[in-house]
C-alpha cells in the first residue's frame, strides 16, 4: 500500500534550479511519484511510493539548505494517487502575490490539534478558512469564515474589505496542511492584528489525531491528489474529480444537468470553450480505452 506523504518547508534558496536535479533523481531512482514545488522562499508538494522510497524522499528533502527540521504528514491510500514525478520550479511555494509576505521572520502563534476545538469555541475567535471555495464546498470547521476566494492569492483583498467585521477578536486560522496559514498569518500580523493562530499540520493534522466523536470538522478535506478528499483518520473519502477543471465533484454535482464525466461540472461549467470541451472528451474516451486495457492514462494524473 504506497504512502503519500505531503510537505512543506519555508527557506531560503538563492538558486532553486540548482536543487531541482537531485530531488527529481532520488525521488525516480526509488519509484516515488507526485509533485514537488521549489522557489527562492522553499519547497512544497506531496508525493507517494513506498516506505522505503518516501524515506529517500525526505532524507533529500531534509538535506536542502535549513530543511533539517521538516515535518510532513503521511497517510495510506488503496493505490498510487499519482502517475509521474515532477519537480518544477515556481517564483512561490503557494501563490499570494505579496512580496512583503515572509514567514521565516514570525508567523502566528500554533495551536495543536489537540487544542484547536477549545480555541475555536471561544466566542471571542474568529475561525477563518483560507482555502479555496471549492475546497471549503466539500467541508470545513464548524461556524469557519469562508472568505469565497477562488486563489489564495485573493485573500489579501478579502481582507481589506472585510477587517473591521473582526476588530478586537482573536483570529484563527486553518488550511490543509498548514501552508497557506504560515503566509496569512504573517499578512495579518503585518496588518496590525495583534492575536493571530492557526493550525499546527492543518486539517489534516486534525483529522489524524481527533477522534470523530471529539470533532468540529464538518464533511471531507479536499487533497491534491487522485485520492481527491479524506475523512477522518486519513480514509479517502470517495468523492470523484472534475475531468475538466479538476474540482471536487459531489453526487448533488453528477445529478445537475450539467455534468458530464470526464468533461463539465456545475463549478466549471461557464470556464471553458467548445474546443476545450470536445478536446476533454476525447481525453476522457482515451482514458477509458486505457482503462480496458488495464492501463493508466497520464493525462489524468494531479502530478
Amino acid at each position: 500500500m504506497p504512502i503519500v506523504a505531503a510537505l512543506y518547508q519555508f527557506a531560503r534558496f538563492p538558486d532553486p534550479s540548482a536543487l531541482k536535479p537531485g530531488l527529481l533523481a532520488v525521488c525516480e531512482a526509488h519509484g516515488v511519484k507526485g509533485s514537488l514545488l521549489l522557489a527562492p522562499e522553499g519547497i512544497n508538494g506531496t508525493i507517494a511510493g513506498t516506505r522505503e522510497g518516501i524515506d529517500a524522499a525526505l532524507a533529500a528533502v531534509r538535506s536542502l539548505p535549513g530543511c533539517d527540521a521538516l515535518e510532513w504528514k503521511e497517510s495510506p491510500s488503496e493505490s498510487m494517487p499519482f502517475g509521474r514525478m515532477k519537480v518544477r520550479l515556481k517564483r512561490e511555494i503557494v501563490t499570494m502575490g505579496q512580496p512583503d509576505v515572509d514567514p521565516l521572520s514570525r508567523v502566528g502563534t500554533h495551536i495543536a490539534a489537540s487544542d484547536w476545538n477549545a480555541l475555536i469555541s471561544d466566542p471571542d475567535t474568529v475561525v477563518i478558512d483560507t482555502r479555496n471555495d471549492y475546497e471549503v464546498a466539500i467541508g470545513t470547521f464548524q461556524g469557519a469564515v469562508d472568505p469565497g476566494t477562488r486563489a489564495f492569492g485573493e485573500f489579501p483583498d478579502w481582507w481589506q474589505e472585510n477587517q473591521t467585521r473582526f476588530a478586537g477578536k482573536r483570529i484563527a486560522m486553518f488550511c490543509t496542511g498548514g501552508i497557506r496559514c504560515e503566509k496569512s498569518t504573517n499578512y495579518l500580523l503585518g496588518q496590525g492584528v495583534n492575536q493571530v493562530y492557526h493550525l499546527k499540520g492543518g486539517i489534516l493534522k486534525y483529522l489524524e489525531e481527533v477522534p470523530e466523536s471529539e470533532s468540529l470538522w464538518q464533511g471531507q478535506c479536499f487533497v491534491f491528489d487522485d485520492r481527491i478528499s479524506v475523512g477522518h483518520g486519513l480514509v479517502p473519502g470517495g468523492l470523484k474529480a472534475c475531468g475538466a477543471c479538476r474540482r471536487p465533484v459531489t453526487p448533488a454535482d453528477e445529478a445537475n444537468p450539467v455534468y458530464e464525466e470526464g468533461v463539465c461540472c456545475p463549478a466549471c461549467a461557464g470556464e471553458y470553450s467548445a474546443e476545450d470541451r470536445e478536446r476533454f472528451r476525447e481525453r476522457h474516451r482515451q482514458m477509458l480505452l486505457a482503462e480496458k486495457r488495464g492501463a493508466q492514462h497520464l493525462g489524468f494524473s494531479r502530478s
